[in-house]
């Protein structure tokens, strides 16, 4: 069971956990984020206890009209009353969330880049930016991430040590309770601030902290505990778990460019494949919500896809592409509509819907296909090894890579010949011959037109 952290000890325990892991050093000279709460008191006064050489920063955010005043008056007092420099910005935090109903996260990124400017202010300069999170802040935390559905890295909670906007930014007290602060503060007779707000279930972590943990507490006592015990834990499964990752993550992604291409057939026999893949693509905007239909891509046909607000993995034949948005893949592009306007290696794509001509073109830069046979989206891409088929006036299939023999194409025409794909049948090879499949007959009706601009 966690051991009560007796008042009188905290600057010992304080000092041993900044050693232990090797947080900063007494010659850092240090920002310490100072809101006027309980927390950011007790860490300033460590640290003038301590010797350390620090200054202070203080964000009035206005919400809580004069009362955000006086905090922000009240951390003024408390650097003269240590001798530090204090540095304060206002901010109206309801115009600069620009109609965003998030006012915390809006508050914690201008609180941040406000302290990395702070950071590389010349008239300040310092090593390390401390904030006053505790053991149930981290609790908080972990109890959140949990519910969010963030995977083994939530579990591990607040990192002592972290990279924040270019900064770092450490955490001395993860170690000690609320309670362990408030008995400390009684003890040195320490006077602090209350935000009422905190009072309030307004906020997520506030309902955690009013009402969810204590609610849980009432079967389980000692569960503040026994979840700081289990943060220590996970924090060993994770570095676990992340040199597993590594493993298996350097065996599937094959990078090319701005894009990751994983085999599907190696994924699906890798144990906990769902996991890493989820791993893989969280980092690149995927939610856990959206897993289902990533891995269903697996199993799904050639052109299918999921889309993140930054990225897209797609199914291509036997791989699973992962692309930045508004990015293709070195070989691969996605057409999603009938009207589309294309840009690739070759040139320019020009795709509409269309009433079937009087005159069918014999141009092979520009083609009608029998809109009933395509389905969408289509894949444009590289041609390749065995990949096959009918061409125009044929009724049997013919591989590629005989067809570009049979039409003397020279070696730098084929590695650069590019196939339109649908529903895992070639429709064109493009500026060349289309699929006989989908030729005009005298039953089409609507008819999709596709003119290549050559950059050439």
């Amino acid at each position: 069971m966690h051991s009560k952290a007796m008042p009188m000890h905290l600057m010992n325990q304080f000092l041993e956990n900044i050693q232990k892991q090797s947080l900063f050093n007494k010659g850092d000279r240090l920002l310490v984020a100072v809101s006027g709460g309980l927390d950011s008191v007790v860490l300033c006064h460590l640290c003038k206890a301590a010797g350390f050489d620090f200054v202070m920063a203080h964000c009035n955010f206005q919400l809580r009209g004069a009362d955000s005043d006086a905090d922000e008056q009240f951390v003024q007092a408390l650097g003269k009353a240590y001798q530090v420099p204090v540095y304060t910005k206002k901010f109206n935090i309801k115009s600069d969330a620009g109609g965003k109903t998030n006012i915390q996260l809006t508050a914690r990124t201008l609180r941040y880049e406000w302290f990395a400017e702070c950071m590389q202010s010349k008239g300040v300069q310092v090593n390390f930016l401390l904030t006053a999170h505790h053991a149930n802040d981290n609790i908080e935390t972990l109890m959140m991430n949990f519910f969010r559905g963030t995977g083994i890295n939530g579990l591990q909670g607040i990192l002592s040590k972290d990279h924040i906007f270019g900064m770092q930014v450490v955490r001395p007290l993860l170690f000690a309770t609320k309670e362990n602060l408030h008995d400390y503060a009684q003890l040195n007779q320490l006077k602090w601030r209350e935000d009422t707000s905190n009072a309030t279930n307004q906020y997520t972590r506030n309902y955690f902290r009013n009402e969810l943990i204590p609610s849980i507490q009432k079967v389980f006592p000692t569960v503040e505990s026994n979840l700081i015990d289990n943060l220590r834990r996970f924090a060993d499964v994770h570095t676990l778990y992340q040199q597993a990752l590594r493993m298996n993550i350097s065996r599937w992604v094959d990078k090319e460019g701005e894009a990751l291409r994983l085999p599907i057939l190696l994924v699906k026999k890798t144990p906990g494949y769902a996991t890493i893949l989820f791993e893989i693509l969280q980092e690149r905007g995927f939610t856990a919500a959206q897993m289902t239909d990533c891995l269903n891509l697996l199993d799904a046909d050639t052109g299918k896809y999921v889309q993140s607000s930054t990225h897209r993995v797609f199914k291509n034949r036997k791989w699973l592409e992962v692309c930045p948005l508004g990015v293709a893949s070195a070989d691969n592009i996605i057409i999603e509509s009938a009207d589309a306007k294309v840009s690739f290696d070759k040139g320019t794509l020009t795709l509409q819907s269309k009433e079937k001509p009087s005159d069918i073109s014999v141009d092979p830069h520009s083609i009608q296909l029998d809109a009933k046979h395509i389905v969408f989206p289509l894949l444009l891409r590289k041609w390749k090894e065995g990949d096959y088929f009918y061409p125009l006036g044929m009724n049997k299939k013919k591989k590629i890579s005989r067809f570009l023999i049979d039409t003397k194409q020279s070696l730098t025409a084929k590695e650069n010949t590019w196939v339109l794909e649908s529903a895992n049948r070639l429709v064109w090879v493009v500026g060349q011959r289309i699929d006989n499949r989908f030729k005009i007959t005298e039953h089409t009706g609507a008819v999709l037109s596709i003119h290549l601009l050559s950059s050439k």
